[in-house]
């Protein structure tokens, strides 16, 4: 496994098909499905619902295989214990028709588990959006490659587990793709003859009264990933407070942010900052008037406009944030991840990090990348967390978008090897991290 596996549009995977035998392609799919179908519900009764295109062929051929009963879209579904559903493929868009919404009903309905053959029927394979009747698959064996849809929310909320299945086909280049753990061993390692200032630089702003935790996690966890130095500008009125939670940063009040940024090698803007009249201008003018890698997270993002620099900056939202931002619902953003992210980034010309169930990390004319997350980081402060990752990353030299995209990846990583899973915090994360980055050495 490389650092990213290609993520495959309908349009890319049409093009990966093209000169060969689709009447071979189709025997090796549905010899795929019915293979994962027979390995997990052995002896099972099994209904296979089949479109009138290529993904019902794939369902039929799997069907004859494991002498399954094959169900017409539109038709009434027989009784079974698993159920194929191979109604629509790569090439769905929009909303089904009467006779496939029936169907797609009648399967969520069953109440049996279900096999998607190659994305589950009501998922757009290219953005990861929704029909509004969508299929609920337990497994989803895709072909070539993992699909946009499947990896990108709503999509990826309904496949299930996906299996992959190679079905004889080269793999070429996508305009998506999928970051894997082995990213990690783009951090560069502390060299010999090196000092604090060379491993990496962090200048963290925020901590409003009230809001100090925010600060201290982002702080803490430049540390863990391995920055040398880190400082934090906070009001003054907060300082006591952050004094006697972090232990090794530098602590200067607000108006010092200028001063402090001359030693630091990149910005970390937002984590506890409040919305108060001078945070605004503050973010503004630390953008404008440095040089410096910047991530912006939380409060800076509020009100944020585009701003013109020479430096990388990643803007770091959750869906509301970026709605807000765009000004769109939530629900909008929620429901075109992927559309939503390529907006703010030809808006504000910056790097995107889209956070959710996945992140998406877009950036003009390059590929996006996307990081699978976990259930366990749904926890307050994992974002700050987040935030003094890219930080120290930034201040490592690593580029904006590949920086933003090795962070997600650590971070759940780090999530992930946490011993515990329920009742996981932000700190439990950040003591995490040394180790994940240990691994990929």
């Amino acid at each position: 496994m490389g650092e990213f596996e290609p993520l495959y549009t309908a349009e890319e995977m049409k093009a990966a098909e093209e000169g060969h035998d689709v009447e071979a392609l189709m025997e090796r799919a549905g010899a795929a499905v019915a293979a994962v179908v027979a390995r997990d519900y052995p002896g099972a009764r099994v209904v296979a619902v089949c479109g009138k295109g290529a993904n019902g062929g794939d369902g039929r051929i799997a069907a004859a295989k494991l002498a399954a009963e094959v169900a017409e879209v539109g038709a009434e579904l027989p009784a079974g214990d698993v159920v194929i559903d191979a109604i629509f493929g790569t090439g769905f868009h929009g909303e089904p028709r009467e006779e496939a919404a029936r169907s797609i009903e009648a399967i969520r309905s069953a109440g049996v588990p279900v096999v998607a053959v190659d994305v589950p029927s009501g998922v757009n394979a290219s953005t990861g959006e929704v029909s509004a009747v969508c299929v609920e698959a337990t497994t989803t064996v895709t072909f070539q490659g993992e699909k946009v849809g499947l990896a990108v929310a709503p999509g990826s909320l309904h496949a299930g587990k996906v299996e992959v299945a190679d079905i004889g086909l080269e793999h070429a280049d996508t305009a998506h793709a999928l970051v894997t753990s082995e990213i990690a061993r783009r951090v560069p390692q502390r060299q010999r003859g090196g000092n604090k200032y060379r491993s990496g630089s962090v200048l963290v702003v925020g901590g409003a009264p009230g809001l100090t935790g925010a600060v201290c996690l982002a702080a803490e966890a430049a540390f863990r990933a391995d920055a040398g130095y880190v400082s934090v500008c906070a009001p003054r009125e907060s300082l006591p407070v952050v004094e006697v939670r972090l232990l090794e940063a530098v602590k200067r009040p607000l108006e010092e942010a200028f001063d402090a940024a001359g030693r630091a090698e990149a910005l970390a803007l937002g984590p506890g900052l409040g919305r108060g009249e001078e945070a605004k201008p503050l973010v503004r003018r630390l953008l404008e008037e440095t040089d410096l890698p910047a991530v912006v997270d939380a409060d800076a993002l509020f009100g944020f406009e585009p701003v013109e620099r020479g430096a990388a900056t990643v803007l770091t939202p959750h869906s509301g944030e970026l709605a807000r931002l765009l000004d769109v619902e939530t629900q909008w953003v929620d429901a075109h991840r992927l559309e939503a992210a390529h907006r703010a980034v030809e808006r504000f010309r910056c790097v995107v990090l889209l956070k959710g169930s996945e992140t998406i990390i877009a950036a003009h004319g390059a590929r996006t990348l996307i990081s699978a997350g976990t259930p366990r980081l749904a926890t307050a402060g994992t974002g700050d967390v987040l935030t003094g990752i890219i930080g120290a990353f930034l201040a490592k030299g690593i580029e904006g978008q590949l920086a933003a995209a090795v962070a997600a990846r650590v971070h759940a990583d780090a999530a992930l090897a946490a011993p515990h899973g329920r009742g996981l915090v932000a700190s439990d994360v950040t003591a995490e991290l040394p180790r994940v980055l240990d691994a990929a050495v």
